[in-house]
């Protein structure tokens, strides 16, 4: 795949020009400050892995709906344990246990997140998207659901899950509450963004090839990817093109980057036309508190791959084994 969108040098003096929607902290105050609903279930299970423990997770999400995720830890582990919040991929789901091996092998608590609705992509999920309030006329895909109104847009629905998901963790007796990090790569990693900037306290942001950032330029430059449904929805809705711009900024990782607190993990990949390199660096200029950047000048949209989760393991231990 040749280099399609702008020269690394380049992307050192980019700065996105996306438009805050007008109103976006009281937006967010609002759908955030609803009652958080049932206190998580999380039930033991059994398993072939040995050296691990499983617990199925129930979690109360948007309006209290039920969301699932995996729970796992050393077996045998103690607290207080720091633990890594984990989001999917797009259309991707919590999976297997099996498939939630890499942070609590390396000592950490982890809580994998289902994204409702999705998980028929490539990995399976369990969460239903309870009476999807975005209904009218859309694009295939999640992107366009609810697209002409902030309030009824999925994005609304998953990003709320995703911030009552570290409650959840926080609130598991092995977790230490002061020492919770957020991960995830492309969707997992725009949910990354949105949880740094609405989530006090963070001790770490590991977000990996965002997507879910500089929306109106990915719509504009990707060539494969969700970016596409928004671009195909617009083909066919040409004056309603502001209109979706201004919803999709209240979901935008270049807006909560500006709010993020806790030191910051990202990674881009120079060839990746899913989520292209310079949305990446829109939301990582952005970023208000301490940040790096891993590179990757030959890869497409799937990064680092190995190589990015051993330097994410590194970034972890320097911010949650002080």
């Amino acid at each position: 795949m040749p280099l399609s969108d702008l020269t690394f040098e380049e992307l050192a003096a980019y700065r996105s020009g996306a438009a805050e929607p007008a109103g976006f902290d009281a937006f967010w105050a609002e759908v955030l400050s609803g009652p958080p609903g049932a206190a998580p279930v999380f039930e033991p299970i059994s398993t072939s892995l040995r050296t691990l423990q499983v617990y199925d997770v129930s979690l109360a999400g948007h309006e209290g709906q039920t969301v699932k995720a995996w729970f796992v830890v050393p077996a045998g582990a103690q607290a207080p344990l720091p633990c890594v919040v984990e989001f999917p991929g797009y259309n991707g789901g919590r999976g297997l246990p099996e498939d939630c091996l890499l942070y609590a092998s390396a000592g950490y608590a982890h809580l994998f997140v289902d994204v409702r609705g999705q998980g028929s992509g490539w990995r399976r999920g369990d969460t239903e998207d309870f009476a999807p309030q975005g209904s009218g006329p859309q694009h295939a895909g999640f992107m366009t659901r609810g697209i002409l109104d902030p309030a009824k847009h999925f994005y609304r629905r998953v990003i709320t899950d995703a911030v009552r998901a570290v409650e959840a963790a926080r609130s598991h007796p092995l977790v230490d509450p002061a020492r919770v990090a957020v991960t995830g790569i492309s969707q997992g990693g725009g949910l990354t963004l949105a949880v740094a900037g609405l989530v006090p306290g963070l001790a770490a942001v590991a977000p990996d090839v965002p997507f879910l950032c500089d929306m109106r330029r990915g719509a504009e430059r990707a060539a494969t990817g969700p970016y596409l449904e928004i671009s195909g929805y617009l083909k066919v809705h040409r004056d309603r093109v502001a209109q979706v711009f201004d919803t999709l900024g209240h979901f935008d990782g270049v807006h909560f980057a500006r709010r993020g607190t806790a030191p910051a993990l990202f990674s881009a990949a120079m060839m990746d036309t899913t989520c292209p390199p310079s949305t990446v660096y829109g939301a990582y200029h952005n970023y208000a508190a301490p940040k790096t950047i891993e590179v990757y000048h030959f890869n497409g949209h799937e990064g680092g791959e190995t190589v990015q989760s051993a330097a994410r393991l590194r970034f972890l231990a320097e911010h949650l084994n002080p």
